[in-house]
């Protein structure tokens, strides 16, 4: 069995993914996304078109930013769209998508530690979530740790740092 490539846009929102980290106060900043060099260092040769739309932690994530991912979603000539998050806002956007896109296949995913660490779960969670995206039906999706979740069964457990299935069934 064989799959067709499918065109990617990818969406970027900011996020742990897209954080430095500033030597002289200790703080979190962001400067510019981490995406085109963590797809070369992945050696992905996907055809994806990279769009940034915000970059602003997840905390700060309003309706009105999740309209403007929304639209944007909309407006794509793709159907296969990933859109790296904040992990503590993204089921929110994942809920929010749900409820005014169809016929297209939408993946969110993010990371714990910033793709700068070197320790970051990123690279790992972006290349799970360019495989879902091509092979998943249209719908809303989270990818996070090799795990994909329908947007309306998973939820950030914030004592373990994982995603989880609402009903306690492994992801799909």
């Amino acid at each position: 069995m064989s799959f067709k490539t499918k065109k990617i846009r990818v969406f970027i929102t900011g996020g742990t993914f897209d954080k430095e980290y500033n030597e002289l106060t200790g703080e979190l900043y962001f400067k510019d996304t981490h995406l085109n060099e963590m797809l070369k260092l992945g050696r992905c040769r996907l055809e994806t078109k990279i769009k940034t739309l915000m970059m602003i932690d997840s905390l700060y994530m309003t309706d009105p930013k999740r309209k403007l991912i929304s639209e944007n979603c909309k407006k794509a000539n793709e159907n296969n769209i990933i859109i790296t998050h904040g992990t503590d806002t993204m089921v929110g956007t994942a809920h929010y998508l749900a409820k005014s896109i169809r016929n297209k296949t939408i993946v969110l995913t993010g990371a714990m530690i910033p793709f700068k660490f070197g320790s970051s779960d990123g690279l790992f969670n972006l290349g799970s979530a360019m495989a879902f995206v091509q092979i998943l039906p249209p719908g809303v999706y989270i990818a996070m740790n090799g795990k994909c979740f329908t947007w309306d069964n998973v939820r950030k457990n914030k004592i373990t740092g994982k995603f989880e299935e609402l009903d306690g069934i492994n992801g799909l």
